[in-house]
């Protein structure tokens, strides 16, 4: 069972997959009911997302009454003959920032240095600590106090393309996943079955429109294979985009007079995954020390350069740097199959999701052509 302790005085966009309909309806939550909210002037989350006023629209829609969000949450994903909760986004496109804050970034060096082998890490870690440690902290990414530290890494060897993105003047945005295959709260997240060093990524994600208007806010998790990337950042795409890889959820908050950007960065996240064998790993992740803002992430991703017509969700990044051991001295922690991730914050609820391989979660199969007929077959378009 998924608890996703909502605070009260949000006001919530989300998606539930409909047995009645045979596909995904646009939901709300009010009062601890889900409310189906789908219309034909707003078929789709990206249609209301697009609106000048989204929260002022989800406030006023009427419909009816799907059940109690408790029972709803109880259901098990994939079982298409129960209602049951789908990542809050369909027609956007699914984008995330790398390295954006620094304690993860030291981490991506030491991914680097090690070339994927998680029995290096402990010696470098402390090599590249004792020559940046804390330093990168209050640095603003493309600063001139940053390029100073560039200089100085270079000097001594220790410069990397994740400190290019993590201070210099450009991010590192890339695809996570493809429209409509992100799962949601409650579902299985996939590890692709060649990675053996992986780690949960708790991270912010914004709800974008197509015109860079961010409207709302979720929570992610941006699944990492440590050892696939580490030995090249050309397998970004193999280590980060795999099936059931990438999860989003339980809903959008959206952007009111209650709940703002100015919350967002100062939010504060909070890990924990629980495994089958008793282990547990506490993580914590805040905002408030992003290297980056998120208005500035957003304006690197969409713009005159680059076109999303139906807005986009982009993942922040965090700070979460997984480098308690688990197993073996020195080799930090990584995941075993049927470990359980719960990602939290007071403004935005939480997101849990049980750990499998990608060949073990369902297969993705409900795609854009899928949506578009079923929309078709429902009068909605």
């Amino acid at each position: 069972m998924t608890d996703f302790h909502l605070p009260a005085d949000g006001v919530y966009l989300g998606r539930l997959w409909s047995p009645d309909v045979g596909g995904p309806s646009v939901v709300t939550v009010r009062a601890g009911s889900v409310i189906d909210i789908t219309s034909r002037q707003a078929p789709t989350v990206r249609d209301i997302c697009e609106m000048d006023d989204p929260a002022g629209f989800v406030r006023a829609a009427q419909g009816p009454t799907l059940g109690q969000l408790a029972g709803i949450a109880a259901n098990q994903p994939g079982d298409m003959d129960r209602p049951h909760f789908l990542a809050p986004c369909d027609l956007q496109a699914v984008k995330a920032c790398g390295v954006t804050f620094a304690s993860s970034m030291v981490e991506r060096v030491i991914e680097e240095q090690a070339a994927g082998d998680p029995s290096k890490a402990l010696d470098i870690r402390a090599r590249v600590g004792e020559a940046i440690g804390g330093t990168l902290r209050n640095i603003k990414a493309g600063s001139q106090e940053a390029a100073k530290v560039k200089a100085a890494l270079i000097a001594e060897g220790l410069w990397s393309q994740y400190l290019e993105v993590g201070i210099g003047p450009d991010a590192e945005v890339f695809s996570k996943a493809q429209v409509l295959s992100s799962v949601g709260p409650g579902a299985e997240v996939g590890l692709h079955p060649i990675s053996k060093w992986n780690n949960p990524e708790p991270e912010i994600v914004l709800a974008v429109s197509s015109k860079g208007r961010i409207v709302g806010a979720s929570l992610g998790n941006d699944v990492n294979l440590r050892d696939v990337e580490g030995r090249s950042a050309l397998l970004l795409g193999k280590a980060k985009d795999n099936n059931a890889s990438c999860s989003i959820g339980p809903v959008i908050r959206l952007f009111d007079d209650r709940f703002a950007l100015d919350d967002v960065r100062q939010a504060e996240l909070d890990l924990t995954v629980t495994g089958e064998d008793g282990y547990q790993l506490k993580g914590h992740s805040s905002m408030k020390e992003i290297s980056r803002d998120p208005a500035d992430l957003v304006a690197q991703t969409l713009g005159r350069h680059h076109q999303y017509p139906d807005g986009l969700m982009l993942f922040l990044g965090t700070l979460f740097a997984p480098t308690q051991d688990r197993d073996t001295p020195g080799e930090g922690f990584t995941h075993k199959l049927g470990d359980v991730v719960t990602i939290s914050s007071s403004e935005l609820g939480s997101l849990t999701n049980t750990v499998r391989l990608s060949t073990q979660c369902p297969e993705w199969t409900f795609g854009i052509s899928a949506f578009m007929r079923n929309l078709a077959v429902r009068n909605l378009i």
